[in-house]
């Protein structure tokens, strides 16, 4: 059966003791999922570095993998700060985040910064989340070659390994709604396209976030391979209902 994706960002909304709760309440959902069970959909949740062992305990025994909402583009040394993809990997955590629209705005991370850290990651076996979207609303034709010629630049350099693209708008991202379907597939498909062309890429799959919510899944089929969630995620009943989705989504092309 083929696998969807459903990943959730906790950003930095949750204190270790409120990010707790929100565990209890995602691992029973996810616990009791047949999807979930069945590896039909696979589930990731990125929470902040100090509760990961925190997320690792309540997901014991539950398929869900976990990430890290950055990493580092250096090898271990001396940078004061910085988490290394080799800890990252050590700490047995599957995906790293990279590349998100307010890193890139609020600590002007650039394309350089954002391939650097994508090569660390894969260097140690960690597959990137690399968020790439345009920043400005446009046609989808020309959202879909910015994001290609994007997804290049933040690849540059990087070793063979596949990656999680999660396509993410920037001006979709916060907002009332999510980017229409027909824009999104447009630039869902380019990217896919774009990520099989490439050998070193086997294995990729192409996720949208950005205002994602209930419904989405379904209006974009197979045009994405799984959402990207933000806020919507932090009810656990809200996840199980896009996990509901996916679960669907992977029976009917099965």
């Amino acid at each position: 059966m083929p696998q969807i994706t459903v990943g959730v960002s906790l950003k930095a909304y949750f204190g270790r003791r409120q990010a707790r709760v929100w565990f209890a309440g995602a691992a029973a959902v996810l616990r009791a999922h047949e999807g979930v069970r069945s590896g039909a959909v696979e589930a990731f949740v990125i929470p902040t570095y100090l509760q990961l062992d925190d997320a690792a305990g309540a997901f014991a025994g539950i398929r869900v993998r976990l990430g890290v909402q950055d990493v580092s583009g250096f090898e271990p040394g001396a940078y004061t700060g910085e988490v290394t993809a080799a800890e990252v990997a050590e700490s047995g955590v599957a995906y790293a985040e990279i590349g998100h629209a307010e890193r890139r705005r609020l600590f002007g991370e650039s394309d350089a910064d954002v391939a650097a850290k994508a090569a660390a990651a894969l260097r140690h076996g960690v597959t990137p989340v690399l968020c790439l979207g345009e920043e400005e609303r446009t046609d989808a034709a020309g959202a879909a070659a910015a994001t290609v010629a994007q997804l290049a630049r933040s690849l540059a350099g990087a070793p063979a390994g596949p990656v999680l693209v999660a396509y993410e708008p920037v001006w979709a991202i916060g907002a009332p709604a999510p980017a229409p379907i027909d824009h999104i597939g447009t630039v869902t498909r380019s990217l896919r396209a774009a990520l099989l062309a490439d050998g070193d890429r086997s294995g990729s799959r192409v996720i949208y976030g950005g205002s994602a919510g209930p419904g989405l899944l379904t209006g974009l089929g197979g045009a994405v391979d799984g959402l990207f969630l933000g806020r919507f995620a932090h009810d656990p009943e809200a996840l199980g209902d896009v996990l509901d989705e996916a679960y669907a989504l992977a029976r009917s092309a099965s």
